[in-house]
């Protein structure tokens, strides 16, 4: 699995895990329909397969005068604050080791224009990296300090991720308790909007997961703002189709057999949430503009502040006062506000309280290279949307096995969602840490921190797994009583132990794919995964073996172990001397369209 919350790519999104206990209860009026969150997915893991025989298909080379990066895959399901994040310190890269590696850029060769102070290279300045010898040093040394340093970055993001649930969770709440027809027309309005809109944002932002971190530490810290700047190029032409199909969504829904007053009320849904949807896109690329640089806690410290405000907004405009009271329409009115906020102070605090070192000035430039954004964002969009569709098909199947069946996937699904949550951070965290080391051509490390991450999604699947083989028949009263359901989920739970062990290898991969730009070989692992394996497969045993819903979880399962065995095959193979030099060939083309401008104007 993938994702990040509701809008990212989790197994399904909330509105649906809300839906379908809701249909149960109306099955079973007796019995008690519950469920709490999705998780975020981005997620988003991308890949820019520059293997030669992927670049002859490709069509993208590696060259010193473009951009060499092939195309990749994605995410699914960003932070509480971290006890400590170094501040911004720039320093020099140490020189090399006894192996020739350095953990700073190779300096360029000197001529008559080379000033004869250089300036220092901006980093996230770790106390370990001055070390000069990383080769030399034992390796459980050098994993003890990557370790230290993911649980740094992780806990802010893991943080942000459950802030941000609450901005989903506040809009169905408030929303639910209207009518059935009501939750129904928002369940149907969400889904419509992660599958035609919130998707490919993440899909493409999930493209500066690799551009960014590695330009950060780099000698050419402001290309970080120049290629966020581009990325907005990007989805500003994204929004244009997106929002034509949300304003469209009426007639589309009735085409596909809706009922029309459920279609009606989820295209008017559609169309007041189409109001914060430029300030999705925006609020995706701040996030990797400041996580780039190592400031985890800034997405935190803004959704912390917004979170009540929109708990606050969607109360008033649905439930509250008659003069501001606008029932329906309130909550994804309350939902726009509530992004348009986060953008502004996002704005803010970039403005005002970060050093400016990563900003490029507005220019021209930022409708250049936009054709390798383009490329290496639709594998992005292709891993994103080939999940989340893949699980709202599951969910379609389950469906079909009647209202126990339903609420049992449900309370899977939320529980294996919430789960998935501290993987997917991790996998961020290591995707800026590995791109970090690569802008600063720090081989050794790259490498530790890559394998750190695997084990360290081992030991929180073993945690996860743990607690729901201790817990398993208990687990289910926490979103439901009902015996039957309780019973079967019981009976699953074991499976679900298993899955979340491939689960997290394949958030984690995912990560390392991003930070080295392979978005096309995610794409390509979730779509045979899920599509070409997992999917018939669950199907076939769920109904032509009568393995009912334990069927469709086997077929998941199976799904998962081939894309994180073949993911974390590809990513322990990584020859990250050529990784390197991928990151130095964009640099290098970047340095020299900058300075081809400053000779025109001069």
């Amino acid at each position: 699995m993938s994702s990040t919350y509701v809008h990212y790519a989790a197994p399904s999104s909330l509105p649906s895990d809300y839906a379908l206990l809701s249909r149960y209860a109306a099955a079973n009026p007796g019995a008690a329909a519950g469920a709490d969150e999705q998780a975020e997915a981005s997620s988003v893991a991308l890949s820019s397969d520059v293997d030669e025989h992927e670049d002859e298909s490709s069509g993208l080379d590696i060259h010193t005068n473009g951009v060499g990066i092939g195309r990749s895959t994605s995410k699914r399901r960003s932070s509480f604050p971290s006890s400590y994040i170094t501040p911004f310190n720039p320093t020099m890269g140490p020189l090399p080791d006894k192996h020739g590696h350095r953990s700073g850029p190779h300096p360029k060769d000197p001529n008559e224009n080379t000033p004869l102070l250089a300036p220092p290279v901006p980093r996230i300045e770790e106390e370990c990296d001055a070390a000069s010898n990383d080769s030399a040093r034992p390796f459980g040394e050098l994993l003890r300090e990557e370790a230290r340093i993911l649980v740094k970055y992780t806990l802010p993001v893991f943080g942000t991720h459950l802030f941000e649930y609450s901005l989903v969770i506040a809009s169905v709440v408030s929303i639910g308790h209207l009518s059935t027809t009501a939750l129904a027309a928002s369940t149907l309005g969400s889904m419509t909007a992660s599958v035609s809109g919130f998707s490919i944002i993440q899909g493409f932002a999930s493209t500066l997961d690799t551009m960014l971190p590695s330009a950060w530490t780099s000698t050419q810290p402001q290309l970080v703002g120049l290629w966020a700047q581009r990325m907005g190029v990007v989805m500003a032409a994204s929004l244009i189709p997106i929002m034509f199909i949300w304003w469209s969504s009426e007639s589309i829904l009735l085409f596909l057999k809706q009922e029309p007053e459920v279609a009606r009320l989820a295209s008017v849904y559609l169309k007041y949430s189409s109001a914060g949807l430029p300030a999705y896109a925006f609020n995706a690329i701040s996030r990797r503009y400041f996580q780039s640089q190592g400031l985890f806690t800034v997405p935190t410290r803004i959704i912390l502040g917004v979170a009540p405000v929109n708990a606050l907004l969607n109360y008033l405009l649905v439930w509250g006062p008659e003069p501001i009271r606008l029932g329906f329409i309130g909550a994804p009115i309350a939902t726009a506000i509530s992004f348009n906020l986060i953008s502004i102070l996002s704005i803010c605090y970039g403005v005002f309280f970060v050093p400016k070192t990563a900003w490029h000035p507005l220019s021209m430039r930022c409708f250049t290279s936009l054709g390798v954004l383009v490329q290496l964002g639709l594998s992005g969009v292709g891993q994103v949307a080939s999940e989340w569709w893949s699980w709202e098909l599951v969910g379609l199947a389950a469906s079909q096995l009647g209202p126990t069946a339903l609420a049992t996937q449900s309370v899977l699904l939320v529980s294996a969602s919430t789960t998935y949550q501290a993987p997917f951070a991790l996998s961020v965290a290591a995707s800026v840490r590995i791109g970090n080391l690569l802008g600063e051509e720090n081989v050794t490390r790259a490498a530790v921190a890559a394998k750190c991450s695997i084990l360290m999604s081992l030991v929180i699947s073993a945690v996860w797994s743990t607690m729901f083989m201790v817990f398993r028949h208990s687990w289910a009263h926490l979103f439901n009583d009902d015996p039957a359901v309780v019973s079967l989920v019981a009976s699953i739970l074991p499976l679900v132990a298993l899955f979340q062990v491939f689960d997290g290898l394949g958030a984690i991969t995912s990560g390392i794919l991003r930070a080295i730009g392979k978005q096309f070989t995610g794409a390509l692992l979730n779509l045979s995964a899920y599509y070409v394996i997992g999917i018939p497969f669950g199907i076939w045993l769920a109904f032509w073996r009568d393995m009912q819903l334990h069927g469709l979880w086997v077929g998941l399962t199976v799904s998962l172990v081939y894309a994180a065995a073949i993911g974390v095959w590809i990513c322990l193979k990584t020859d990250w001397e050529r990784e390197v030099e991928k990151v130095r060939i964009r640099l290098e083309a970047d340095q020299k369209d900058m300075q081809n401008d400053v000779e025109a104007i001069e």
